[in-house]
């Protein structure tokens, strides 16, 4: 991955999560951590 590559994603992904935290309040991101726990408990699990 190229430094402008990854300096892009990291705008793009700060320009969502500032959109989600000023439109939502971050209930997306809140979400989306929920699910992300979810998903390693799960792995876990199957380990």
């Amino acid at each position: 991955m190229t430094n402008q590559i990854a300096l892009g994603l990291a705008i793009v992904i700060l320009i969502a999560l500032g959109l989600d935290f000023g439109l939502t309040g971050g209930a997306g991101s809140l979400f989306l951590a929920r699910e992300w726990l979810r998903l390693i408990h799960w792995i876990a699990f199957w380990r």
